[in-house]
């Protein structure tokens, strides 16, 4: 017997080494021992603490402790414990949930705190959160502690983390213009953005190829300008169910309506929209840029605008700028007296004079908002709370300089150009992500401190629902663990051997992540 005990303490041990690499992202403190408890599945519950400021009825939570309880254990019934002798077995029955502040039916916000503490010990298994969005993310470090032994036995080490995100906006952009993408993958996604603790979905929703948002205002948009007005859009239900489905995984939603460039989808459905192309004297029957000359494009911009801040709950709308192409402006007479009447020697003024006047549209119906980078560059006169978005990576200037300058000028910064996850490269491309450090520019504390965040962007060029999953993970976790944890929190190696884990565990809960080195995973992703 002796020597059976310490064969299953030996098989325990190396299960054990495998457990203290598999979160991800690494949390800002942890501190765990070998001395491990078991959970029977049967009998293991999630539940509220008696002085909880949020108690049963929260749906946030009932849902992600339903949610947690079928990813750790499924949805069957599980063999009653086989008890061998009269050794004593440490075992954890419920994991207690304690949240210190009211409110379960609003959205996350970029103010949100996601902080939580969870203690493990012989005396207790508990989760602390300042609210319920902290809750979540503890409640997913949780469920990748849980271990299993080769006969299959549960098991949870003795562990104390306290965690809180590095940044309070950790994004990720989906492109679906330039492929249609089903409802079930953005469902998808935004499960596997919560296990990596991404907390915003930037949705892209249209751009020159295809407009697949339904407007119930402007319902020839989407169907001039979708690429199927039945089957490839975003029904006004279908938008409310991505929403939802974000807010109870602690995700925003940050919608994208980029202007005054890639809208050649617009340009059916609203007639006058876009400026006409000349060739000489005559109209080549090609479209350009929104049309800045005519008080028509900023009444359609007004309701518009005024739906879409109805729509999407956020305080913060994702309005673009980005790429204007000038040449069919240059060629329109029309614009060009426009231009002459309001003093404009440069087609960056001409922009600027749009953008402008979008964001005071968007500003009366009290939104914030993002733009690319072009706003900033081309010196559009914005808010001070304005966040400007970094994704060139060279030019006018090397991304970190960008940041620099965005940030001395005093606006809020997020940063995306080394992470466009659509670029793929033979081997392990995950590591230069990984790499980047975000506030390595020359600047002050505080102007650092206007660093909020960054994205990974996936565009969708070569990107549609039989690629997507593959592509963003696991790749994606190294940006999602670069914008959590510490930045410390550095090394490669160490990396590695949890991102591997990670993506096994992944395979597990049925994400087809692909692999980012030679190796195998005890349980292979299969279709189900």
């Amino acid at each position: 017997m002796a020597g059976a005990r310490l064969w299953v303490s030996s098989l325990l041990a190396v299960a054990f080494a495998g457990w203290t690499t598999a979160l991800w992202p690494w949390p800002q403190d942890i501190q765990t021992s070998p001395r491990s408890y078991t959970l029977f599945p049967n009998n293991f519950q999630f539940r509220y603490h008696a002085s909880s400021a949020v108690q049963p009825g929260c749906d946030v939570l009932d849902e992600a402790f339903q949610r947690y309880r079928r990813l750790l254990f499924g949805s069957g019934s599980w063999p009653r414990p086989h008890r061998s002798g009269k050794r004593r077995v440490l075992k954890k029955n419920a994991l207690v949930v304690s949240v210190v502040a009211e409110g379960c039916n609003e959205f996350p916000t970029l103010e949100s705190m996601e902080n939580y503490t969870l203690t493990i010990n012989d005396d207790q298994c508990l989760l602390v959160s300042e609210n319920v969005w902290g809750a979540l993310r503890g409640l997913e470090t949780f469920s990748q502690l849980i271990w299993q032994s080769a006969e299959g036995t549960f098991f949870i080490n003795k562990t104390e983390i306290m965690d809180f995100p590095r940044f309070p906006h950790r994004g990720l952009l989906l492109d679906t213009s330039r492929h249609y993408l089903p409802l079930s993958s953005i469902l998808e996604t935004l499960d596997v953005m919560a296990y990596n603790k991404f907390n915003v979905f930037h949705w892209h929703l249209v751009d020159d190829p295809s407009f697949p948002y339904e407007s119930y205002t402007f319902p020839e948009l989407t169907r001039k300008g979708s690429y199927n007005p039945v089957t490839h859009i975003y029904t006004a239900h279908d938008v409310k169910e991505v929403i939802e489905y974000a807010r109870l995984r602690g995700i925003r939603v940050l919608a994208e309506f980029d202007t005054p460039g890639h809208t050649l989808s617009w340009g059916p459905g609203i007639p006058g929209l876009l400026t006409p192309c000349y060739s000489g004297s005559q109209p080549t029957g090609t479209f350009g840029p929104v049309n800045p000359s005519l008080n028509s494009t900023y009444e359609f911009m007004s309701v518009f605008f005024l739906e879409i801040s109805s729509v999407f709950p956020d305080f913060y709308l994702h309005l673009g700028g980005d790429e204007v192409d000038f040449t069919c402006w240059k060629s329109n007479p029309e614009i060009q007296d426009f231009m002459k009447e309001k003093g404009f020697d440069d087609f960056k003024q001409l922009e600027s004079f749009y953008i402008q006047t979008l964001l005071d549209i968007v500003s009366a119906y009290d939104k914030g908002y993002v733009v690319w980078q072009e706003v900033f560059d081309n010196k559009v006169k914005v808010r001070p709370d304005t966040i400007v978005h970094v994704w060139r990576e060279q030019k006018p200037v090397k991304y970190l300089k960008e940041m620099e300058l965005v940030t001395k000028a005093g606006f809020r910064a997020l940063l995306s150009a080394p992470w466009y996850l659509n670029r793929i490269s033979y081997g392990p491309d995950w590591k230069d992500m990984y790499k980047v450090e975000p506030l390595n520019f020359e600047g002050s504390p505080r102007e650092k401190s206007l660093v909020i965040g960054g994205e990974a962007c996936m565009w969708g060029e070569y990107v549609d629902s039989t690629n997507l999953v593959p592509r963003l993970w696991p790749r994606g976790g190294a940006i999602a663990e670069r914008l959590w944890s510490s930045n410390t929190t550095t090394n490669l190696d160490f990396a590695y051997e949890r991102l591997s884990r990670f993506r096994c565990e992944l395979l597990r809960r049925g994400v087809q992540a692909e692999p980012i080195n030679v190796g195998y995973c005890e349980q292979e992703f299969e279709e189900t």
